[in-house]
């Protein structure tokens, strides 16, 4: 690991330990807190804020679909590894219930304690709950080399005959509302990532004249950041107003909102100051790098295009 690497390790337990990730639960009243606490980790440091949100995640998805944990558990680094649920096979051994195959994207995968794992079972895709450190776990080095998000230990994990405890029944992982809250969840981090970047053009502007194009970029910005910052908390308060409603269309709304706000930032960012920043501050190298990796977890084009497949099901936009 390098020192950036170890210090967004160190920080996650840290949070963890601390009982820092012990978020308000997405609808209860609470949201747009949970939002601003995954904001300011994105601010800090994307990575961090990948594995503060996955541990987070998997506590609400715990607490939605009533899994009973041991309450020590909850000081124990958690994540959530369900991208590409085909690739992992669910079936019964007695009693018992096992896992198998290759898992792609798993983020902390050498620093979780205990993951929620989709898998596909004769019934259905379901949701488990696995020790990371149980034996047939293996993260497989050499599974992610890039630069982007390396802190956040993303790797392919082989499952072989793993022991799972089921969490909820078939189908229930996307079927609960709380799906599209955790996606809102991760817009969040978006954001927080953004201003992170942005952070470097306002402190440079009130260090040393830029120039008029610098200063139009910093206004072009704040203008981007202002609007998401405003989509991001209304959709937290329509969260709580409606929290068992269909969130579907306003988590793509927003992560198309906050994504696109990302990119603007990014690139005006860019353009104001130069490759200075991204060659010669480490920490905004990296900011730019994890935060371009982060936002591909939206689907782009994809995602616009279910969205407007519910605006037109819906007859009246709402506009």
């Amino acid at each position: 690991m390098t020192t950036g690497e170890q210090h967004t390790a160190a920080a996650f337990r840290s949070a963890v330990r601390d009982g820092r990730l012990d978020l308000p639960l997405p609808g209860g009243g609470r949201t747009a807190e949970r939002w601003r606490r995954l904001v300011e980790l994105g601010r800090a440091d994307p990575a961090l804020a990948r594995l503060g949100e996955g541990h987070a995640d998997a506590l609400a998805i715990l607490a939605e679909l009533g899994a009973a944990i041991d309450p020590g558990w909850r000081r124990e680094p958690w994540g959530v590894w369900a991208a590409a649920p085909a690739s992992v096979t669910a079936s019964r051994d007695g009693s018992r219930w096992r896992l198998t195959g290759d898992r792609p994207w798993c983020s902390g995968a050498g620093l979780l304690s205990r993951a929620l794992v989709t898998a596909v079972a004769a019934d259905e895709v379901r949701l488990f709950a696995i020790d990371v450190g149980a034996a047939g776990v293996t993260p497989l080095a050499g599974t992610w080399p890039a630069v982007g998000m390396a802190a956040s230990d993303s790797r392919t994990v082989r499952f072989d005959g793993v022991t799972a405890v089921p969490v909820g029944g078939p189908g229930g992982y996307t079927a609960r509302p709380g799906f599209w809250h955790g996606g809102l969840g991760v817009a969040a981090c978006w954001y927080g990532g953004a201003v992170g970047i942005a952070d470097t053009l306002h402190v440079a502007a009130r260090r040393r004249d830029l120039g008029p194009h610098a200063m139009a970029h910093l206004g072009a910005v704040d203008v981007a950041l202002t609007a998401a910052r405003a989509v991001l908390f209304a959709a937290a308060d329509e969260v709580d107003a409606n929290p068992t409603g269909d969130a579907d269309r306003l988590a793509h709304r927003v992560r198309a909102t906050v994504e696109a706000t990302a990119t603007t930032v990014v690139d005006r960012v860019g353009r104001a100051l130069g490759a200075g920043p991204l060659c010669q501050d480490a920490d905004h190298a990296r900011r730019v790098a994890d935060l371009t990796v982060y936002v591909r977890q939206s689907h782009a084009e994809a995602d616009l295009a279910h969205l407007g497949e519910l605006v037109t099901a819906e007859g009246d936009p709402g506009w």
